[in-house]
């Protein structure tokens, strides 16, 4: 999907709501369990659900993993069954060098087809450039996360700048803001306004919408540009709302919820 494309996405629909699909077998519906594939007939139910609202899917890689074959074999089916006007994430946080980044480009753009895949940038330029050469596909980097442990590197001292900053600065002059994204974490609002001032024309994913602290109102007021130019990712805060057999009718109400929140910035 290409950058017109997903931004006519968001137009339509009013919409910046990306549902992150983090499909725990320990969390789902019991009823689920009987079923052949249990993660897939969850995922199916809450895409049904959602996607009116929703303009984005990430998908958590690990999630998949850690089931073996038959995880992949959901992950599989889950991609195929999002609608294709609906932006797809493999959120894999891959970071490798040369002709192994472009396995994992191959992996998440051709054998298991999303529109865009995390990158961890701490290897520099050869472990972001492979994912860059497909047309129609992004690099979504990781630039500022909200995670305790980020003070340990991003927030340091590096020269006369935060390294993060030297991160995004770094990598934006990669590719262009048709094939790079960066990931900003939502609980991070005081730098929201400073990094879209750094990177106007980006789009962001930004996580930690809903069960992590952070809020519709504050992302959007801050980090939103002309073309919409963020993905809030919820997770937990829809897919979760109800473990009961009601629980895709739960996920659609919460998602919609989101999606008008959103609408008054559009």
């Amino acid at each position: 999907m290409n950058r017109r494309e997903l931004v006519n996405e968001i137009k339509t629909k009013k919409s910046v709501l990306c549902v992150g699909l983090d499909t725990d077998l320990t969390k789902i519906p019991k009823h689920l369990l009987k079923q052949e594939d249990p993660a897939f007939a969850f995922n199916k139910a809450i895409i049904d659900a959602t996607k009116d609202y929703a303009v984005s899917y990430k998908i958590n890689t690990a999630f998949y993993e850690a089931q073996g074959i038959k995880g992949w074999q959901s992950l599989a089916k889950t991609i195929e069954y999002i609608p294709k006007n609906i932006f797809t994430i493999a959120d894999a946080k891959r970071g490798d060098i040369g002709n192994t980044a472009e396995q994992y480009a191959l992996t998440f753009f051709k054998a298991f087809p999303c529109d865009s895949v995390t990158v961890a940038p701490y290897m520099g330029k050869d472990s972001v450039q492979p994912f860059l050469q497909f047309d129609g596909h992004w690099a979504i980097v990781l630039g500022l996360t909200s995670n305790a442990g980020s003070a340990d590197f991003q927030l340091q001292q590096c020269g006369d700048e935060l390294l993060y900053e030297k991160v995004l600065k770094t990598v934006a002059s990669w590719g262009s803001p048709e094939n790079l994204m960066f990931v900003i974490g939502a609980t991070r609002t005081e730098q929201l306004q400073h990094i879209r001032k750094m990177l106007p024309d980006h789009f962001f994913l930004v996580p930690g919408v809903g069960a992590q602290g952070g809020d519709v109102p504050t992302v959007c007021e801050n980090a939103m540009n002309a073309d919409g130019g963020i993905l809030i990712n919820v997770s937990r805060g829809v897919i979760y709302v109800s473990n009961g057999e009601d629980f895709a009718e739960k996920a659609g109400i919460a998602a919609k919820e989101y999606q008008q929140q959103m609408a008054v910035y559009l």
